[in-house]
């Protein structure tokens, strides 16, 4: 019964949250919240002291020998596949401004008090089994056009990349692939997460919510994905140091996109203020 609490939420019958079409106006105002959240609680502090030193090591250690080298862009790439995850924090600290409650950095962890955390939990491992099958792929991909002998220096592999044809295709099709993981997590993860965070739906809901919010409004929720893969990719190219700022701005971002995208719950059926 657990499992299917997971999956199916607290009620007997599913829920069907109400999907509503936006505009770009909505994108725009969903960011603007999200900076006034970010400058209001310096949400960055968490990432910049926590996050980062962990993707720094891990990225470090991934790499450390040149078998891994090549997948180095993807696990950089690659993290805006778990970001849904690891803003729920974030969505937490939104959620209780928009309800004018007391607010600190410590208030992120409450999610963990929330009805829905094993299905938060159970989505946040499918976008992990995810990225490990996104590593695989690109691991496959680079194998299938250079071999297995891995490249001896950070130089060579560079030249590999950008001076082949065998580069040239790597550079199109890891791209080709890399939109097709991204539109899948874009499309089951957009608002899945915060609207767990706001009621206890289960999984299945909250990933069919989300796929037809994408299905809904597609040209503005491709608009959504340009805008974090740009702000990402803007972010990350000074040793992720920016990324101290574009994931908070993002993730309180995501949740006030939530709130545009589907309509508020009924009082009975939204999670209790804590």
């Amino acid at each position: 019964m657990a499992n299917f609490h997971i999956v199916a939420g607290a009620s007997e019958v599913p829920a069907h949250p109400v999907v509503r079409k936006i505009t770009t106006a909505d994108l725009k105002e969903a960011l603007t919240k999200g900076f006034d959240d970010f400058w209001a609680m310096p949400s960055h502090l968490v990432f910049l002291g926590l996050i980062y030193p962990i993707l720094g090591a891990c990225l470090a250690a991934l790499t450390f020998t040149n078998n891994a080298l090549p997948l180095l862009f993807p696990l950089a790439s690659g993290f805006a596949l778990v970001g849904p995850f690891a803003g729920i924090g974030l969505y937490e600290i939104s959620r209780r401004r928009e309800l004018g409650l007391p607010v600190s950095w410590q208030d992120a962890f409450d999610v963990l008090k929330s009805p829905s955390i094993p299905s938060i939990i159970g989505l946040g491992v499918l976008l992990l089994a995810i990225f490990l099958i996104w590593l695989t792929t690109a691991r496959l991909l680079y194998q299938s056009l250079f071999g297995y002998a891995a490249p001896t220096s950070y130089p060579e592999f560079i030249q590999q990349v950008l001076t082949t044809s065998e580069g040239m295709k790597l550079i199109v099709l890891g791209n080709a692939l890399g939109f097709v993981f991204a539109v899948a997590v874009l499309s089951i993860s957009v608002i899945s997460f915060p609207l767990l965070l706001d009621r206890d739906v289960g999984v299945a809901v909250a990933v069919y919510t989300s796929i037809k919010a994408v299905a809904m409004n597609p040209v503005t929720m491709a608009i959504w994905g340009l805008i974090v893969a740009a702000a990402l990719l803007i972010g990350s190219i000074p040793l992720f140091v920016g990324l101290a700022i574009v994931m908070p701005v993002l993730g309180h971002a995501t949740w006030h996109l939530y709130r545009r995208v589907v309509e508020p719950p009924h009082p009975d059926d939204a999670h209790p203020a804590v």
